[in-house]
């Protein structure tokens, strides 16, 4: 009976998230309206080996994505054990990638970068930590990946990063949403690439 039961439940599907779906402070104000058609932007940045990465590099990649700065001391930490975490989950899928955004781009160079990544164990050929223009950082922030607050009182581009892992598939869609502090929602979330991976709007 539990098979059959099993068999007549159809199967979990993700969202697809529009900038109308998500908290309007994360969103920018001409985006807010949107309901439909919302892809992650073009993008050139630099990663921690000073390589030029752009979405070519997760051209048929489902990826996980954030927001972060090396010299963070609060929520970083955290996020970034977190997702070492994911990355060994995911050390033996090539279909997976991680793709981690400084939100201080003045601050995180490359070398910088580099720096943090071997401190904390990133695995170069599996997750980047990219710096570049921080208006071009900015954009991706806010209009594409719909992930972080404004910050009025140091410029027209600073960013008040969120905890958020944001969950992107083939197309380019975003599909999930993470608290990056909380390891029950690692736990979500590498389910929900599991049901990614396996879901027919995907092949």
């Amino acid at each position: 009976m539990y098979l059959i039961y099993n068999a007549l439940q159809p199967k979990r599907r993700l969202p697809i998230y529009q900038p109308n779906m998500v908290n309007a402070e994360l969103v920018d104000s001409t985006l807010q309206h949107v309901k439909k058609y919302h892809r992650i932007a073009d993008f050139s940045l630099l990663n921690q080996n000073g390589d030029t990465i752009t979405q070519e590099n997760y051209r048929d990649k489902i990826y996980v994505a954030d927001f972060f700065f090396t010299t963070c001391p609060t929520i970083c930490p955290i996020m970034t054990a977190n997702l070492v975490e994911v990355q060994a989950a995911l050390a033996d899928d090539p279909e997976v990638l991680l793709l981690s955004h400084s939100v201080t781009p003045e601050i995180d160079s490359v070398a910088q970068l580099k720096k943090y990544a071997i401190e904390n164990g990133v695995n170069d050929a599996k997750w980047n930590l990219v710096t570049g223009d921080k208006e071009q950082i900015y954009e991706l922030a806010r209009k594409s990946y719909l992930a972080v607050q404004e910050d009025g009182d140091g410029g027209p581009f600073d960013m008040i990063h969120t905890e958020n892992f944001i969950l992107v598939d083939k197309q380019r869609r975003i599909r999930g949403f993470y608290d990056g502090t909380k390891e029950e929602e690692m736990d979500r979330l590498l389910s929900d690439i599991e049901i990614l991976k396996n879901s027919e709007e995907e092949k």
